[in-house]
């Protein structure tokens, strides 16, 4: 379907572009929201009759949401959610949930302004983009941890995931077992071999 953009999208075009797109993503989404008219000889004839207003309204559009970014942009949360010992968590953080984190802090984010490709399923640090106006992006940080201490360390640069690894290398370190290649798997050692090599 052949359609006349109303305001700039990602990867289509600007406003008044005259793009090709699938009938479905044009009756479900982009006519229903008003960001596009369907491309025939009349509504071409009221597009251009309307063409500086809209021009008018989205630079006014973006110059707020440029105000906004500027507050928004480089924010800093934090989430603290459980995870297995492998960093994986229990559930996930979705747009949602970085949308009210961010409302915590003060700042007016829609959660259909985050883009994020999937869910975070895993500890760590994440830049996630807000989409404040289809000319408008800003990113902020996701610190996703189990504990504010770890927040504290990840926001340091400290990958806490391998600290832990080390520390239980070490500890591991400290226990080894008395190795005899003549036993068969799943032998318990008799009581004259640990005779043997307590003497020893």
């Amino acid at each position: 379907m052949d359609i006349i953009l109303l305001e700039r999208i990602e990867k289509l075009g600007g406003i008044g572009d005259v793009v090709s797109v699938k009938d479905g993503y044009a009756r479900n989404f982009l006519l229903p929201q008003k960001k596009a008219l369907r491309a025939n000889d009349n509504n071409k004839k009221v597009f251009e009759a309307n063409r500086e207003r809209l021009e008018t309204e989205n630079a006014a559009r973006r110059g707020e949401a440029e105000k906004a970014g500027e507050k928004v942009a480089g924010a800093e949360i934090v989430l603290i959610r459980a995870s297995s010992n492998s960093g994986q968590l229990y559930g996930s953080v979705n747009v949602r949930d970085v949308a009210a984190a961010l409302a915590e802090q003060g700042h007016d984010v829609d959660k259909r302004q985050v883009v994020l490709g999937a869910p975070i399923k895993t500890l760590g640090l994440f830049d996630v983009t807000i989409a404040l106006h289809p000319e408008v992006r800003v990113t902020v940080k996701v610190n996703v941890a189990r504990s504010e201490d770890e927040a504290e360390l990840q926001s340091q640069g400290v990958d806490v995931m391998a600290r832990m690894y080390e520390e239980e290398r070490e500890e591991s370190e400290g226990f080894t077992e008395a190795y005899d290649p003549n036993r068969e798997l799943g032998e318990l050692p008799s009581d004259e071999d640990e005779a043997e090599e307590a003497a020893q």
